[in-house]
């Protein structure tokens, strides 16, 4: 465990030692920020039966920097490596290949969740800086969060698979939005082509939409904790095979 410790936490601070690791932090701020704003001015205009998390949540906004925030921090976690040729001395040292994979994931999610403070502050500000009630449950705002971690947890393992597949961080970038814009898509399949069909069941069960929809609502479901879990621990076993394949190539 020391060994993990030491490699995430060298690992994190790359993410603050840089100035890329505080634009995307600056980045993400400003967009929960705009989808938030963007929520708020529909309530203003029109009445809206939602919670104000249910609606920021649901902004075409938001999927379209949620989706950029994974290429964001895990292209670099490999291919980066690959690319100065440190990657090959790291894995000559005495540590174990999963122990390299898992602590880079682990620095990737602590920094994926740090992302999310701004947002959570946001919210609060609401009813810290007015008179009025907020416009949202406890319970919505947790569930949100929640599946926001879960969604995270599986994209950032298919993003440190993509970067470790390269050694070019555009082409890992390039490679995990591909993998999760297809997935986002999938959550339309019931749309276009109805219920009627036998796979049906299975495409609302991978629905990244429609998990949020319920987890917006308050409405915590194990299912999407099994599925977003067992998808990461998938792409991190593909992840350790690609690191160890490399690790002892002659």
């Amino acid at each position: 465990m020391r060994v993990l410790r030491i490699l995430a936490g060298k690992e994190l601070s790359t993410y603050f030692l840089s100035p890329f690791g505080w634009v995307v932090l600056a980045f993400v701020a400003l967009m929960q920020g705009l989808s938030l704003s963007s929520a708020m001015k529909g309530f203003r205009d029109t009445p809206v039966k939602d919670s104000l998390v249910y609606v920021t949540f649901h902004t075409p906004l938001f999927w379209f920097y949620f989706l950029f925030i994974f290429p964001l921090i895990t292209m670099r976690l490999f291919a980066d490596e690959e690319r100065t040729g440190t990657l090959e001395t790291l894995l000559t040292a005495p540590v174990r290949t999963w122990q390299v994979v898992l602590s880079k994931y682990i620095a990737a999610m602590v920094f994926y969740s740090l992302l999310w403070i701004p947002a959570y502050l946001q919210f609060k500000a609401f009813s810290l800086f007015t008179d009025i009630p907020p416009a949202y449950s406890e319970g919505a705002l947790l569930g949100s969060f929640v599946i926001v971690f879960l969604m995270g947890a599986a994209f950032t393992a298919i993003g440190c698979l993509a970067s470790a597949l390269t050694s070019s961080q555009i082409i890992a970038g390039i490679v995990t939005i591909t993998i999760l814009v297809i997935h986002y898509f999938l959550g339309f399949v019931t749309v276009i082509w109805g219920e009627s069909f036998a796979g049906a069941g299975f495409f609302h069960y991978i629905s990244s939409q429609r998990h949020l929809h319920y987890f917006a609502n308050g409405l915590l479901d194990s299912r999407a904790a099994v599925y977003y879990l067992s998808l990461a621990a998938f792409f991190l076993f593909l992840t350790h095979q690609v690191i160890d394949l490399r690790r002892w190539r002659p």
